[in-house]
């Protein structure tokens, strides 16, 4: 049995700024081959204005494209009521609600206050419930902010606690931009765990500073067992300026292996989704030991 769960959220979060549009059938074809990997949880795509977000416009034909016996539990990122309906029409397990610790980022990323968006929020959890859907918030630059810069550890704190008691099953605390450092990490995490009690808790990680790796180790250290990353380090924010790709799915996997602690991902057939992300960015990936592992695992 896995000792840690990973997300993979490279079909939305990977793909999300890109500015090439990436075919449905490639989407799907990411998706597919993150499960035949052993990811079972994946963050599919989102849906949001097109306008905003124009690689994601097509998110009810990527959710119809999938094949109805593909084993896998779908996450699909939601900004608001209505697309918590959109959302629903489709098999997905979960969906994953977004707010900032920050005003500005809030305001900028979804056009509202903190306040409004967690009534909002709380409107989304009473028709989930109903709707046999799990719903995770997340809870952007819980690190640092582009905008107001250091972030209070009781502003991400309040909000835990506030949305624990709203009914989440998952809270999700982010280094939209990159930020963190190890030692900030593991305390902000052990203090997030605490006060999170029962409800599962999960690390998202960019790698803008390369201390995504070192980062994911002290969220470990802290208890946490969840983690959210993307095949071959692609990503970004539309709403985070310099703000550079996702932690590598198969860099935290390696890490994982060589430390003997189970994943239940198989590596090389990761590699190979990996390989297959990074090919339809238009962006250099973050991730690492793809490269190094090609030789050595794979033959090459």
């Amino acid at each position: 049995m896995a000792e840690v769960m990973i997300i993979d959220v490279s079909p939305r979060d990977g793909l999300q700024n890109d500015p090439r549009f990436v075919a449905t059938e490639d989407k799907v074809k990411l998706v597919e081959k993150l499960v035949t990997a052993g990811i079972g949880k994946v963050e599919v795509t989102s849906f949001v204005h097109p306008k905003k977000v124009p690689q994601m416009a097509d998110a009810n034909k990527v959710m119809e494209t999938l094949p109805d016996d593909l084993p896998l539990d779908a996450i699909a990122l939601i900004p608001n009521l209505k697309g918590y309906e959109r959302a629903k029409e489709h098999r997905f397990r979960e969906v994953n609600w977004v707010s900032a610790a920050t005003e500005t980022f809030n305001e900028k990323n979804i056009g509202t206050t903190i306040e409004r968006n967690l009534e909002q929020f709380t409107e989304v959890v009473e028709r989930a419930k109903q709707d046999g859907i799990d719903v995770c918030f997340s809870i952007a630059v819980s690190f640092g902010c582009p905008y107001e810069g250091e972030v209070a550890e009781d502003k991400v704190l309040e909000l835990v606690r506030k949305v624990k008691e709203a009914g989440a099953d998952r809270i999700s605390i982010a280094d939209t931009i990159g930020i963190a450092t190890p030692d900030h990490v593991e305390r902000l995490m052990k203090k997030v765990l605490l006060e999170a009690g029962s409800t599962p808790v999960t690390i998202h990680l960019h790698d803008t500073r390369g201390l995504g790796l070192a980062n994911a180790y002290a969220a470990y250290q802290a208890g946490v067992r969840i983690f959210e990353t993307s095949a071959s380090g692609i990503g970004g924010c539309p709403f985070a300026p310099g703000a550079a790709g996702n932690l590598a799915t198969e860099d935290l996997v390696y890490l994982f292996e060589r430390m003997q602690i189970d994943t239940g991902i198989d590596f090389i057939k990761l590699l190979e989704a990996a390989d297959f992300a990074a090919e339809l960015s238009t962006k250099t990936p973050l991730g690492r030991i793809r490269h190094v592992e090609k030789r050595r695992k794979r033959g090459k």
